[in-house]
């Protein structure tokens, strides 16, 4: 297939292109390169994929409305994966407008693109932030998410409402995947894995926020991709089943669907510290936090949707994700 994929720089957007690439599709790559964090670290990803045969890449802004019509007028993508956004909750908190235009105004730009280019199933990168000030656990996507603690969240909720209504409209066939904590390597520099492993090595102490009684579902880079591929793959359908009485939230009456995609394993925040300390051989020194505002206490995915709908159940445990990461970090820091 012709596959465009957003963020094709990015941590998941990478490592996508290059499990798509070596099973023969085409890729077209739309990144920006924003200086949000390392965009060495970025280029370095690019680097993995700019040579393969298969592979373009488009460096625009996802918010400017007549380059992002022109790429799709120009390839002619069968599927688009949108990964491209303004991450991190922290950030939002400072930097409020840089959500709307990427997060916003940017998918409505993709939206539009598929709308006029007759793509046949969009995917898109909703987050497990959805679910906010819910406290029912594992998180279901057929409950309802009304109540985001941060911008960033708020953004993500208002994807899956635009591509509800593309779906509704259109008859664009759209999923959205809340991702749960990833990480891995070829990760980002913001999130707590890369910062605690930068610090740890460096006798500097790590922020632990919540004073460390964060729970969450630390999913592995691989097992996102796998999950990813599996969703590109399968268009969604109309639920026959679906009542405007009592309206499943995750799926519709038009070709809708959203996923939750985590690990189903919640992990304590300090024993995911531990691990690190024991993959690096050092211990943290730590600082230990108040919750930042923004944050949820615990992620705890229920992912059987995914496992029934696409037979697929993440299986990269955490003590093997973090080892992995480290010899990762080690080798491309030359530690």
């Amino acid at each position: 297939m012709k596959v465009l994929i957003t963020g094709s720089a990015g941590f998941i957007g990478s490592n996508l292109a290059m499990r798509l690439l070596d099973r023969g599709d085409e890729v077209i790559g739309i990144d920006n390169l924003n200086g949000y964090y390392d965009v060495d670290l970025k280029k370095a990803r690019l680097a993995r994929t700019l040579d393969h045969d298969n592979y373009t890449e488009e460096n625009v802004d996802l918010e400017d409305r007549d380059a992002i019509a022109a790429v799709f007028k120009k390839h002619q993508p069968q599927r688009v994966m949108n990964l491209a956004a303004q991450a991190g909750v922290r950030y939002s908190l400072v930097n409020p407008h840089s959500y709307i235009d990427t997060n916003i105004v940017g998918f409505c730009n993709v939206l539009e693109g598929c709308r006029h280019n007759g793509v046949e199933h969009l995917a898109y990168a909703s987050s497990s932030s959805v679910y906010g000030l819910n406290t029912s656990m594992p998180f279901t996507p057929h409950r309802s998410v009304n109540h985001p603690v941060s911008l960033y969240a708020a953004s993500k909720k208002a994807n899956e409402l635009m591509a509800h209504s593309y779906s509704h409209l259109f008859n664009l066939p759209t999923t959205g995947l809340r991702f749960f904590t990833v990480y891995g390597p070829w990760g980002r520099p913001d999130m707590a894995l890369f910062m605690f492993t930068k610090n740890i090595l460096a006798g500097e102490p790590i922020d632990v926020f919540n004073h460390g009684k964060h729970r969450r579902d630390f999913t592995y880079i691989d097992d996102i991709v796998e999950g990813v591929v599996r969703v590109i793959d399968n268009i969604p359908q109309p639920n026959p089943e679906w009542d405007s009485n009592d309206p499943d939230p995750a799926t519709g009456n038009v070709p809708y669907q959203i996923y939750n995609i985590g690990n189903n394993n919640v992990v304590e925040l300090m024993d995911y510290i531990k691990t690190l300390e024991d993959c690096l051989g050092k211990k943290a020194i730590m600082n230990m936090l108040p919750l930042q505002n923004g944050d949820v206490p615990d992620t705890f995915a229920n992912v059987d949707d995914l496992v029934k709908n696409l037979d697929y159940k993440p299986n990269t445990s955490v003590k093997e994700g973090i080892k992995n990461f480290v010899d990762w970090y080690k080798g491309y820091y030359q530690i």
